[in-house]
This record gives C-alpha cells, sequence and structure tokens, in this order.
C-alpha cells in the first residue's frame, strides 16, 4: 500500500500513513518517477532480476565475444530466458557471431534514444531471435553513441525479464560502460596464458574493478611460459572462475559453421554449463 503526497511537511499525511499501514509514502513531483516504475511493475508482472554476467577481454583476441555468446547459448538450449547484450559498438556485431546478421529485429541504433522505463515485454519482443535466444548487437551503419541514460534503460528493462543476461564489454570504460558495469552480477575477465596478456589484463581489471566488485578469471589456454590458470588470478589479484582449455572454436568462430556454444560436448560448452550451474539460482528459474 502506497499514500501520495504533495507536501513533505504536512503532518496529516504521516498521521494518514500510519492508521492505514501504508509501506511507503511517496511524495509529488519528486517520486513520480519511482511510482510510475512501481505500477509497471506491477503490470508487467516483474518478479525476481535476471542474473547479469558481463565478459570482458584481458587483451584484443582474448576471445570475449566468443564465451559471451557461448554463455548465452548454453543458457537458452538449458530452456532459460536469456538476453546476450552487445556492449561493444567496434566489435563487429555479435549477430555476426552467432549468424543471425540478417535475421529481422531492432538493433542499438534503435535505442539510442531511449530514456526513462522500456518495456521489458516490448524490448524482447522487438529483437533478433536466435531460436530462444533474443540479441541485441549493432547494425553494418555508422558507429552510433549510446548515451548512459539509454544504456540504463534498456538494460534495465533486460534485467526485469529475469533469466540470464550476458554482456559484451569493451576493454574500455566510459560514462556508458560504467553505467553498464553498475548492474552487473558477475564480471568475467578472459586471459590467455601468456605474459604479455596477463599485463595487459591487469590493467584492464583495475579500471574495471573501479565500478564492479565481483570480477573473475577465465585463464584460457594453451599455456605460455609454464603459467597456469591460479598463477594467472594470483598475478592479477582476482578470483578464478576456471580455466577454459584450447578449443579451435575460440580462434576461429568468426568463421564457424555454427555459433559458439552449440555443441554441447566441447571444452566451450562444459565450460559455460559448469559456470551456469554454480552460478544460477536453483530455485525459481525462469524458463521459456
Amino acid at each position: 500500500m502506497v499514500l501520495v503526497g504533495r507536501n513533505l511537511d504536512d503532518h496529516k499525511v504521516w498521521r494518514q500513513a500510519l492508521n492505514i499501514g501504508a509501506d511507503q509514502v511517496v511524495m509529488l513531483p519528486d517520486g513520480e518517477t519511482w511510482l510510475a516504475g512501481r505500477i509497471a511493475d506491477v503490470a508487467e508482472g516483474a518478479g525476481e532480476p535476471a542474473l547479469t554476467v558481463g565478459v570482458v577481454g584481458g587483451r584484443g583476441g582474448a576471445g570475449a565475444s566468443t564465451l559471451a555468446c557461448a554463455l548465452a547459448v548454453t543458457a537458452a538450449r538449458a530452456g532459460r530466458r536469456t538476453m546476450l547484450i552487445d556492449g561493444d559498438p567496434l566489435g563487429g556485431g555479435l549477430d555476426i557471431l552467432l549468424g543471425a546478421e540478417r535475421t529481422a529485429g531492432l538493433r542499438w541504433p534503435d535505442f539510442a534514444d531511449s530514456r526513462g522505463r522500456v518495456s521489458s515485454g516490448a524490448l524482447e519482443e522487438s529483437l533478433p531471435r536466435l531460436d530462444s535466444l533474443s540479441v541485441l548487437s549493432w547494425d553494418r551503419g555508422d558507429t552510433v553513441v549510446v548515451p548512459p541514460q539509454a544504456m540504463r534503460s534498456v538494460l534495465g528493462a533486460a534485467r526485469r525479464r529475469g533469466g540470464l543476461v550476458v554482456v559484451d564489454l569493451p576493454r574500455r570504460v566510459d560514462d556508458t560502460i560504467a553505467e553498464t558495469l553498475a548492474q552487473i552480477d558477475i564480471g568475467l575477465l578472459v586471459v590467455p596464458c601468456e605474459l604479455r596478456a596477463v599485463a595487459a589484463a591487469a590493467r584492464v581489471a583495475g579500471a574495471v574493478t573501479m565500478v564492479l566488485k565481483d570480477l573473475r578469471v577465465v585463464a584460457r589456454g594453451p599455456s605460455d611460459a609454464g603459467l597456469d590458470d591460479s598463477e594467472i588470478a594470483r598475478m592479477i589479484g582476482l578470483p578464478l572462475a576456471g580455466e577454459l582449455p584450447d578449443e579451435p572454436a575460440l580462434a576461429d568462430a568468426v568463421t564457424a559453421v555454427h555459433p559458439p556454444g552449440s555443441t554441447p560436448r566441447g571444452p566451450l560448452a562444459r565450460f559455460c554449463g559448469a559456470f551456469l550451474a554454480q552460478a544460477l539460482p536453483t530455485g525459481g528459474s525462469v524458463t521459456v
């Protein structure tokens, strides 16, 4: 029960709130956005927010986009509501990586002017779909700047839909990416087992952890100079999410016939399945 008033100093409002047992007192116009959001939550039937996982490369070509796609493909194959969001405008487009570049649906330029609250149901229905996976990527036009407000609105709508949201992140952190990181629950830093990659990843980690506190290392083989996964995580100063064995699909994902992670018995799919089994809640999960 919410009691709405207009005068913060009106003692009658607070007395009335006590008399009727109100859970919340909202003063207009300051509380208008909060009130509209609560009403919309009821209308949309919003439940538990989606687990949101961000994936970032420790260096260029580390395989972060491939891992992001594989996580989304693995979750969708298991029947969980899943949305994959391409947060890197210079990455070439995750729809290409998935083989969905010709699939109809809206891309980021259509959402660049978004403000306020975006309907989570309308967002999901408007995006290209690969089987049960919804994908928000870029078109092939000129690079479009997505302001922080638009990212906040779109990512907030994706999270309200429940299930799993996977975000492919660039290595730089600007205002829009900082807004993205603020809504991410778990971050995965993909680090090839190479000394130069470890050095580069440490700098990326320093920028990302200024906003995202739960960032974990995914060590990608094969190993260089005797580095193992635990040593790499120790050198960067982050917990280890696991080791991703060498797999040709990681290097050849752009030219692969099938989307990353679509081979259930491959190392990539097995890693994703193990991570999601540990990270996702076991009860009350949202499936489609």
